[in-house]
């Protein structure tokens, strides 16, 4: 609640697809727990657990939780939805994706589904479409026990040796609304989220100002397409606006060229990716 997370409407998107929703709530200072209740949803299944402060650095301390949240998932279930804070689910996807976790769910070389992503900027209406976001990440994973959260739970690796997961990409688009606040909630959100990467005496010396700058972009499009049905209350309260150029593009000469390749040919270069597509 305190960054202003659309934690609820998270969790609605994807609700219509599963049997079960496990909550993990962690020591808070606001009613995160009432508000996830205020969901009333019988699938929803709320616990509690306490972070452990010593895991802050890079973010060790989400990945944590995330396997805590994994351990509790019915064992009698095939897979395993995970989603962020932040991100929602578009529900003209929902057919695709449970279309895929039925087509799959006997293929034991499938280990997840891999998501398309979109993340948005400054407002609803502007997306980043460079290199600087990532264009993919894994959301589905089969309910495998040797499969774990990795580093700040953005991807997962299986078994001891952390071997990058086999997946299936599937024509379903993750929804990431983590950079849309005013400027000066997106400030409080930076500097509480640092907390989990950055010791206290890293953060005071950042000197980090009370607004965000919004301007440091290197490129981003306007988004012309629906949200999903759960956010149009939250984005029909938005309370402020930003002047953004679509047009100015900042980029090195490398970057450059290779954002002008992948938009001319569809692929991207050099990119890092946590899994393995199969």
């Amino acid at each position: 609640m305190q960054n202003d997370y659309p934690i609820v409407e998270a969790i609605r998107s994807i609700l219509p697809v599963v049997d079960e929703m496990i909550v993990l709530v962690g020591d808070s200072e606001d009613d995160t727990e009432g508000l996830i209740a205020s969901i009333n949803d019988p699938k929803i299944k709320i616990h509690h657990s306490v972070w452990d402060p010593n895991l802050r650095k890079d973010g060790a301390v989400l990945a944590v939780e995330t396997n805590k949240a994994f351990q509790l998932v019915d064992p009698e279930s095939t897979w395993a939805f995970y989603i962020q804070g932040d991100e929602c689910i578009h529900e003209q996807y929902l057919p695709v994706i449970k279309a895929a976790c039925v087509q799959y769910q006997d293929d034991a070389q499938v280990q997840g589904l891999l998501f398309k992503y979109l993340h948005f900027y400054g407002t609803y209406d502007y997306v980043g479409d460079s290199r600087r976001w990532y264009d993919h990440e894994v959301r589905v994973i089969r309910n495998d026990k040797n499969i774990r959260a990795y580093k700040d739970a953005q991807g997962f690796r299986v078994g001891d040796a952390l071997e990058k997961i086999r997946v299936k990409p599937i024509e379903a688009t993750v929804f990431h609304y983590g950079w849309v606040k005013n400027p000066q909630q997106m400030m409080k959100k930076v500097k509480n989220f640092s907390k989990l990467w950055f010791s206290d005496e890293e953060i005071a010396a950042s000197a980090l100002s009370e607004h965000w700058d919004y301007n440091d972009y290197d490129s981003l499009t306007v988004f012309g397409e629906t949200h999903p049905a759960v956010m149009h209350e939250r984005i029909a309260r938005q309370n402020w606006k930003l002047n953004i150029d679509i047009n100015r593009k900042r980029f090195s000469f490398k970057d450059r060229l290779l954002y002008y390749f992948e938009k001319k040919t569809g692929r991207r270069l050099f990119d890092f990716r946590n899994y393995k597509v199969v």
